[in-house]
């Protein structure tokens, strides 16, 4: 294909005549005045909806917006993926009454794929799939199904893969794996990350059955590839749509893949349940919001991950960071990283104060603990030689980070404390 060329999706809406898709996808090319308007067809739906994706130059899009019965044509644009003990936060307990007909509830996954041999996905007891399930399972790259993922697809209208890009229902990112398992994974006992968290994992509705619709790659979701998967899993027979995907900015419905699919979902009974996206808690900030989704937005929880930090003095300050190291409750030396600016490159407080990458002096840092006055990754504590960090600034601490070294985030009453704590015991 001519890379070179935009891609539009053409929406034409519901028909039971396949010939009306048909005459919309091959006789265009008359009406568009394109000679090679058959070979610019790259994918076409029409299970569940009408509709078809084509290589259009602008002049071409908008010819092809006016012909009679296209709903819209708009271009092909990448969305972006949006992602602990919820299901008992919100009261949902692993000891609630479960009703057996949730084993015949068929979840299709529209993310980044999954990875089959997690614990989370074992059919252990589960019997074969429910008759309505129409799906099929796309053997590429030793993927398998069971009664557990009883379907997978992939789809990649343009072509174009990654380097760490699996070329088959496989997750390379683990976004997909996280929300399947989120939704409907089996009870695995003793679950941690090196000892945090510990307890165990569970999904909504672990007995549900998953079907797997990879649609997102490491260059993003493609409109394209997102109808094409709400076509088939329609047309599967799903029952709930999961889709944990969305756009940095609002779309017009009829501009909007995921609307759209939805849409025809909501037409055939399923519900289609979306993230509200990645940004907030300011207005107008959720990007999934049509009136037949079930759009999800993150809240609150009762779990923190602390991170103690103990001075000289014997008192504590606690912050809050996923930290899997282990310093063997040794004792640190401090320094205040706008004390260790870096000769080399001429760097000054202003830079090493926020640690910023190369800005800290090794010969000061080395081995020790650097307090930084900004929320970083620990990267350029670490190049220096530091052992661990300290992150003080105004930013919320109800969510914890993990970090390339031993760190913790605090607020900047603590933190201030703690620079007092490094300056007077010099």
């Amino acid at each position: 294909r001519n890379l070179n060329t935009p891609v539009y999706n053409s929406y034409i809406g519901v028909s039971d005549n396949i010939r009306l898709l048909l005459s919309f996808k091959y006789n265009f090319i008359n009406y568009i005045d394109s000679e090679s308007a058959t070979k610019s067809v790259l994918c076409s739906y029409k299970r569940s909806f009408n509709g078809f994706v084509a290589e259009l130059t602008e002049e071409e899009a908008r010819k092809m917006a006016g012909m009679n019965g296209v709903v819209s044509v708009f271009p092909n644009e990448k969305r972006i993926l949006h992602t602990t003990r919820s299901w008992d936060f919100m009261g949902f307990s692993q000891q609630v009454q479960r009703a057996t007909s949730e084993s015949d509830v068929i979840i299709g996954v529209l993310d980044t794929g999954i990875w089959p041999e997690s614990q989370s996905f074992n059919d252990e007891g589960l019997s074969p799939p429910p008759d309505k399930w129409k799906g099929i399972c796309q053997d590429a790259n030793n993927i398998t199904c069971n009664n557990k993922i009883i379907g997978a697809r992939y789809y990649k209208s343009d072509g174009l893969f990654g380097s760490n890009d699996i070329i088959s229902p496989r997750d390379s990112e683990g976004h997909g794996t996280h929300t399947a398992s989120t939704a409907a994974g089996r009870l695995v006992n003793r679950a941690n990350l090196f000892g945090l968290g510990a307890g165990t994992a569970r999904g909504g509705v672990p007995s549900a059955r998953i079907a797997v619709y990879k649609i997102c790659w490491s260059d993003g979701c493609s409109d394209a590839d997102i109808l094409a998967a709400f076509d088939d899993a329609i047309a599967d027979g799903v029952d709930i749509i999961s889709l944990s995907v969305g756009s940095a900015t609002p779309k017009d419905y009829f501009r909007d893949s995921i609307a759209i699919g939805a849409f025809h979902a909501m037409r055939n009974g399923i519900l289609t349940v979306t993230s509200a996206g990645n940004q907030g808690p300011r207005r107008a900030t959720i990007t999934n919001f049509s009136p037949w989704t079930l759009s999800v937005a993150a809240s609150t929880i009762d779990r923190k991950f602390f991170t103690g930090v103990k001075l000289g003095n014997d008192v504590v300050y606690e912050g809050v960071s996923i930290n899997t190291f282990d310093l063997k409750n040794e004792t640190y030396p401090m320094i205040y990283g706008g004390d260790a600016p870096n000769p080399i490159g001429n760097y000054t407080s202003s830079s090493s104060r926020i640690c910023l990458e190369d800005s800290l002096d090794p010969n000061l840092v080395k081995g020790k603990i650097v307090l930084c006055d900004r929320f970083v990754s620990g990267e350029g504590p670490l190049i220096a030689g530091a052992v661990g960090a300290l992150l003080r600034d105004n930013s919320p601490k109800d969510v914890a980070f993990s970090f390339v070294l031993p760190a913790s985030h605090l607020d900047l009453v603590d933190g201030s404390k703690i620079f007092v704590y490094i300056n007077s015991s010099r």
